[in-house]
């Protein structure tokens, strides 16, 4: 197999950053009493925002002409918005030029980090729009971690808003080629028929109807002696819901269900771009659940890697069938950290949303700096409790345990449950039942795929490890 060759990033994302402009037009950021005082001190400022119907409410923008006709100045209203992404407006309504941070931001590298990830654009089919603003980067802001952090979250988006014809088992393989080509990891591959030889035989019984073999990616880098941390990422780059056949409108958006695969791969670029000093892996069950005659079937018990028997009560519970022999392959080393992602339940989204993922750990300490970390990096996430007595939920007449719950109370504990059982040797496991998509923009995030959780990871794992060199 000829050399990956390295990532292609999205530079939409940090094309929008430089360091310097002679003539980058300041931004101030104000609310009404701060526009009412800025009037009091240029009646002509005043004037001009009262035409304009300026009243500093959140998102609103008021250009300012200077003396020579050009653009002299930008107002940006805060009203009374809570979203520390708010700034990430700047990147869509702003015209074509360079600016600067002026005075109201109260946190420049937020503000920084949001206008990065707003200017955010998917361009693989269709034209792009034009010349977009640019920012220069804020004196005593690291805009090598800002970008780190806004390419790590584009290269998620780019694979989710990727469809299934362009995105498959196979390309999924290559993205995370390229990307251990970009950071000198090593990747090992395991597909079709060799995932049986290879006692995975979930991954291989999910992904073995689609004419696109299933396999296993498992990314390695850093010294063998470090702290050791695995992430695993669920890969069904589209799901049917096998012979279980999801109704149309729930199939339309099918092509994000490989949403934990693309996230924890920008994750690992963060990690492995800052040189955190850990031994990282990665495994990506990457399959397709499709629909032929030799697809895996309601009532088949399957075989784990984890030498359990797994009962199928419905083919449409198919990620965390190739999640928990990723998992037992990933426990077998005990690492130090496992954490998966995965877009795994839609009882999560009637919980808790599309904005906020679930997690799940028996680690609290873990669970209370992850969602503090989500706090203080606008990513927020929310702990949901491994409630052991929902075990029983899962129980089965004929095998070790059955994929889905009984009753249908409590599908995202339950699943999370269900995973736990295939992990009992790593010093710490985490769960995130993610979305990874955005149903509408909002600053900072366009509609499309989203990179969900794994800012606050990269927070958390930098603060644990980063001193630890």
């Amino acid at each position: 197999m000829p050399a990956a060759r390295p990532l292609v990033f999205n530079t939409s994302v940090t094309d929008c950053l430089c360091d310097k402009a002679k003539s980058a037009v300041t931004i101030d950021a104000v609310d009404a009493a701060g526009l009412k005082a800025a009037g009091k001190a240029d009646a002509r400022l005043a004037r001009w925002a009262d035409a304009a119907g300026f009243a500093g409410k959140a998102g609103q923008l008021l250009l300012v002409p200077g003396d020579d006709g050009g653009l002299g100045r930008v107002l940006f209203g805060l009203g009374n918005e809570p979203d520390a992404f708010l700034p990430g407006k700047l990147a869509t309504s702003l015209p074509a030029g360079t600016y600067r941070l002026g005075d109201g931001f109260a946190d420049p590298r937020m503000a920084t980090l949001a206008f990065c990830l707003g200017s955010y654009r998917f361009e693989r089919y269709a034209k792009g729009k034009g010349e977009a603003p640019r920012l220069v980067c804020p004196q005593g802001v690291d805009r090598e971690e800002v970008a780190r952090i806004a390419r790590g979250a584009a290269l998620a988006r780019d694979l989710v808003n990727t469809p299934a014809n362009d995105m498959g088992p196979q390309e999924l393989e290559d993205a995370a080629c390229a990307l251990a080509a970009t950071h000198k990891a090593r990747v090992k591959v395991i597909s079709g028929d060799a995932l049986l030889k290879a006692n995975l035989p979930m991954i291989h019984a999910v992904g073995r109807a689609s004419t696109r073999a299933p396999r296993l990616i498992d990314l390695t880098w850093g010294k063998a002696s470090a702290p050791r941390v695995t992430l695993v990422g669920k890969g069904v780059v589209f799901d049917t819901g096998g012979l279980d056949l999801k109704p149309s409108s729930n199939m339309r958006l099918m092509k994000k269900d490989m949403g934990g695969a693309a996230n924890v791969l920008g994750l690992a670029h963060m990690v492995m771009d800052a040189n955190l000093p850990v031994r990282l892996r990665v495994l990506i069950p990457a399959v397709e659940n499709a629909v032929a005659g030799d697809a895996f079937r309601p009532g088949d018990i399957l075989p784990s890697r984890k030498g359990l028997t797994v009962e199928i009560g419905n083919t449409d519970a198919e990620g965390r069938l190739v999640l928990a022999d990723a998992l037992a392959l990933a426990d077998e080393e005990t690492p130090d950290l496992i954490v998966d992602l995965a877009t795994l339940t839609g009882a999560a989204r009637v919980a808790l949303g599309p904005d906020v993922p679930p997690v799940y750990s028996r680690d609290q300490a873990l669970c209370d700096e992850l969602v503090s970390a989500g706090e203080a990096e606008n990513d927020p996430l929310w702990q949901l409790p491994l409630h052991t007595p929902y075990r029983k939920m899962l129980d089965s007449k004929v095998a070790d345990i059955c994929n889905v719950s009984s009753g249908g109370f409590a599908g995202s504990i339950t699943a999370a449950l269900f995973l736990e059982k295939f992990v009992d040797q790593a010093a710490c496991w985490l769960h995130g039942d993610i979305f990874a998509w955005r149903p509408s923009a909002e600053p900072g995030r366009p509609e499309g795929g989203e990179a969900q959780a794994i800012r606050a990871l990269y927070s958390v794992l930098a603060t644990r490890y980063a001193s630890k060199g």
